[in-house]
Order: C-alpha cells, then sequence, then structure tokens
C-alpha cells in the first residue's frame, strides 16, 4: 500500500479555465466555488473561467487558485481518498491546512483573499524575483548575504533551482553575481512584488488581525510547514507560522525530503499544472508524483488507492 502525499501548488499555475470541469460536473466542487465566491465577496467563477488579466493580479490569483485547488480536493475526498501528510507551496499551504482539517474552507477562503490584497500593496514601489538554475544552495546564501540591499533565498524548489527575492536593484546585483560564480541560468519572474522577503513583514502583520477571528481545529491529518519543513503538531503553533510564511523562504525541497524520509512514496498535485510534480522527480526519482487537475484525472486515483 502507497503512503500518499497531497500536495498543493502556488502561484505562477493558474490559467483561465482551470477548474471549469469540476465546476460543471461535480457537485461538490461546484458548492467550493460559490462558497469562494461568498467568503471573499468576489465573482470568483468569472475570475476563474472567463478571459481577464486579474486572474494574473496577486490580489486575484491567490483566491482563483485556492478555489480550484479546493474543489478538486473536495471531489477526491468525495471517493474517500485521504492523504497520510498534506504540505503546498506558498499559496499552496492553505490548500494543505483545508486538507489537514485546520480550518474550515469558508475561513481559508477569506484569509486567503485578504493574503492576496496585503501582499500586493505591501511593496507599492515593486520588488524582484529570479529564479536561479545550477547553483548550490550555500553559495547562494552567500552571495545574497554579501551583496548591498535587501535580497535573500525565496524558494528552495528543488535541487538546482533556488528563486531569490528582494529590492529590484539588489536582486539585479545578485544575478550578476551569481552568473559570475557559475549559474547556468537567471530567470526574472513575472512577479508583482518580491514574496516571501523581510519586505513582506508588514502584509503578515495585517494577515494576524484576520486570523485573530479564525478557529483553529486539531489537524486531521499531519502536515509540514513551509516554515520549518517540519510536521505541526500543535495548533496553538499555526497562526504564527502563517504570519511567518509571507516573509521567510518556503522550503519546499526540504519539506518533500522530509515526507520521503518518513516513507511517503506518492505524491499527489491537486490543482493547476505539474510545476510540484517536475521538482518532486529532480528531488527524488524513485518516488511517484502523479497531478489532479481535470476531472478524467481523477481516473489516476484507482491505480493508488
Amino acid at each position: 500500500m502507497s503512503k500518499v502525499a497531497f500536495i498543493f501548488p502556488g502561484q505562477g499555475a493558474q490559467y483561465v479555465g482551470m477548474g471549469k470541469d469540476f465546476y460543471e460536473q461535480i457537485e461538490v466542487s461546484r458548492e467550493m466555488f460559490e462558497l469562494a465566491g461568498k467568503a471573499a465577496d468576489l465573482d470568483v467563477t468569472s475570475l476563474c473561467f472567463e478571459e481577464n488579466q486579474r486572474i494574473h493580479i496577486t490580489e486575484y490569483t491567490q483566491i482563483a487558485m485556492l478555489a480550484t485547488e479546493v474543489a478538486i480536493l473536495k471531489a477526491i475526498e468525495k471517493n474517500g481518498n485521504r492523504p497520510d501528510v498534506t504540505a503546498g507551496l506558498s499559496l499552496g499551504e492553505y490548500g494543505a491546512l483545508t486538507a489537514a482539517g485546520v480550518m474550515s474552507p469558508e475561513d481559508i477562503f477569506r484569509v486567503v483573499r485578504k493574503r492576496g490584497i496585503y501582499m500586493q500593496e505591501a511593496v507599492p514601489s515593486g520588488g524582484a524575483m529570479t529564479a536561479v538554475l545550477g547553483l548550490p544552495a550555500d553559495l547562494i546564501e552567500k552571495i545574497c548575504e554579501e551583496t548591498e540591499g535587501i535580497v535573500s533565498i525565496a524558494n528552495y524548489n528543488c535541487p538546482g533551482q533556488i528563486v531569490i527575492t528582494g529590492e529590484v536593484q539588489a536582486v539585479e546585483d545578485a544575478t550578476e553575481a551569481l552568473l559570475t560564480a557559475g549559474a547556468k541560468k537567471c530567470i526574472p519572474l513575472n512577479v508583482s512584488g518580491p514574496f516571501h522577503s523581510s519586505l513582506m513583514a508588514g502584509a503578515g502583520e495585517r494577515l494576524d488581525e484576520v486570523l485573530q477571528n479564525v478557529e483553529i481545529q486539531n489537524m486531521a491529518i499531519p502536515y509540514i510547514s513551509n516554515v520549518t519543513a517540519d510536521y505541526v503538531t500543535d495548533k496553538k503553533q499555526v497562526k504564527q507560522l502563517l504570519i511567518r510564511q509571507v516573509s521567510s523562504p518556503v522550503r519546499w525541497q526540504q519539506s518533500v525530503e522530509r515526507m520521503i524520509a518518513d516513507g511517503i512514496d506518492t505524491f499527489i498535485e491537486i490543482g493547476p499544472g505539474k510545476t510540484l510534480s517536475g521538482f518532486i522527480r529532480k528531488i527524488n526519482k524513485g518516488v511517484k508524483a502523479v497531478n489532479i487537475e481535470r476531472v478524467e484525472d481523477l481516473e489516476k486515483l484507482d491505480t493508488i488507492y
């Protein structure tokens, strides 16, 4: 019997039309899209299904992505399928929290709508993020520390792929130094802010106020935090970790390695795209990774459960 992790992607995987077949064909999925719209006071179905540019703006991307992930999750759960552990990358951690039963979907949607707005507004002057390919993490950390200005690691995605974040000039200077140090490629990301940098601390503080009114439940399923790459065992830790997550590095590679060390051999990516499945294959070729983003993908679960 496989040991299974449900994993959830973050921003960047979104596209117009994501989740539409679940909305049209599966009642519990349709209910989740409608609940997301009500909780966020936003027309989430139009945002996800009709041609528009807002879907790529952080303030809207986050609720659109989460609504899609939770809609697909509920379709999977309806068939009685449960994971042994769950985790998500950045925004995707809120999908994991839903799977773990830590917050109600309504509360999760409400929190993420605010999170998207606060992260969009946190740095009016903007910032930058760049994916660095082909250098070890310790060298990237060292170069960021030696660069003038605010620049640091945002994401430890997988071996050979790390994202840096911070002030525009500092990221550009660090990029130059990283290329000189032998990086294969540095790819600027099309983002609206320096996510997971110290510049986002203000967004975390604002998120704290929203989380004060949210009830945290005991974990029905273990989940792993981006901040620590470790299991969250005490529900009292949840809010503080979510506040820190906004301005802390996402330790995705370390999270996956922890799950594999504990016997997880099958990862089910729930939501748009195959980004996380690709990362997992680079972290460990010996485990299985499948993605569920369309209704017909649910058939893949028959080979796992």
